[in-house]
């Protein structure tokens, strides 16, 4: 009786694990889209993550919180899913889920893995994103 209440216990805290929404910032990626914001010269912030990576929630909670705070920017967010998009894995170069790409048209001015500092993350945003000191 004892181990079929530690199982159900076990089986309520995951699945209230499983319920937490993940926050994400941006949009999935897909080539077309990433192709089209850097001919424009849009700034594009890639964002390597998955869904049970501890880290990854933490800068997408950070991410959507600079996304609200500053619309000025411009800044568009795609979401690689480190787990199923493989190949984009590879094409960034990113060694593990939670890496952070950020391009100016096709120049690639800002890369950084496992970031969770709210002021750097923001710092090196607006360092590298022309729109963000210009409209502010």
């Amino acid at each position: 009786m004892k181990v079929l209440h530690l199982f159900l216990r076990a089986l309520f805290v995951t699945s209230l694990l499983i319920a937490v929404p993940h926050v994400s910032a941006g949009e999935p990626f897909s080539k077309s889209r990433f192709m089209e914001l850097q001919a424009a010269k849009q700034p594009v912030l890639i964002d390597v993550r998955a869904d049970w990576c501890p880290t990854c929630k933490k800068q997408g909670k950070i991410l959507a919180q600079f996304q609200k705070d500053n619309p000025q920017c411009g800044l568009t967010i795609l979401n690689v899913d480190f787990d199923n998009q493989k190949e984009w894995v590879k094409h960034f170069r990113a060694p593990r889920q939670s890496t952070l790409l950020l391009y100016r048209g096709e120049e690639q001015v800002w890369f950084s893995v496992a970031e969770t500092r709210a002021d750097v993350i923001r710092q090196n945003i607006f360092n590298s994103v022309q729109a963000c000191s210009e409209n502010a």
